[in-house]
């Protein structure tokens, strides 16, 4: 599938090296194309368990080496507009959920984007991605339905598949393949012990890590009357 051409992108995630795994080729596509990409990482990553062995940081040193890894991610696939949200990782899940809303609320009235993606909730692991993912739909679904951007959501939990369906989107992202390595590896505090591991995997014919990371898959969010997501507590 083609990557449609956009007139903006919204990127929102909660951890620096979220957008390298699962998103990094496809907007490296964007801005191949001078499309304008935001990305709005809501957390540091302050509290990744990997801190080395032996240890190459503390948890005070941690948010300062993420964030650089960060930027040297953003250079990688040339977004030019990198927001760092300031709260704080692992708390997203016990942050207001109005609070979260108005946080996404804010960026996309002040964007205007053609295109949102994050997390699929329910779908994504994580807690704080989960937060993530909820207060994006939150925001999304309160606009008027003509001016809604596109939302399109990465989902990894084991049972996607079964209850939610196979990807509406797969997109061929090997020619910018060198790009979404280059944005992993500026990650290396957290990427070190699974790269060799890794491109290992994807040079292997038929792969699941050569599907994956060739390709990104993407579903489409379409809401629904009854959709409990959209309930704020």
């Amino acid at each position: 599938m083609e990557v449609e051409q956009e007139r903006h992108v919204l990127v929102i995630l909660p951890h620096p090296d979220d957008e390298a795994f699962g998103v990094s080729g496809t907007i490296a596509i964007h801005t191949k194309r001078e499309t304008p990409v935001t990305y709005a990482c809501l957390t540091l990553g302050e509290m990744g368990r990997n801190l080395g062995n032996p240890p190459f940081a503390t948890r005070e040193s941690l948010p300062d080496i993420r964030k650089a890894e960060l930027k040297k991610a953003v250079e990688a696939i040339k977004i030019q507009d990198l927001r760092m949200m300031g709260l704080r990782d692992k708390t997203l899940e016990f942050e207001d959920d109005q609070k979260m809303m108005n946080m996404m609320t804010d960026l996309i009235n002040e964007l205007d984007p053609s295109l949102v993606i994050t997390f699929y909730p329910g779908y994504s692991v994580h807690p704080d991605h989960e937060a993530t993912a909820r207060a994006v739909v939150r925001a999304v679904r309160a606009m008027d339905e003509e001016k809604r951007p596109k939302l399109h959501c990465v989902a990894f939990a084991n049972n996607t598949a079964e209850e939610i369906g196979a990807a509406d989107i797969r997109y061929d992202i090997r020619h910018v393949y060198d790009q979404k390595m280059e944005a992993m590896k500026a990650h290396i505090s957290q990427t070190i012990w699974m790269l060799k591991e890794l491109e290992s995997g994807v040079a292997q014919e038929g792969s699941e890590l050569q599907d994956r990371f060739n390709y990104e898959h993407f579903w489409t969010y379409t809401f629904d009357e009854n959709d409990k997501v959209t309930e704020i507590k």
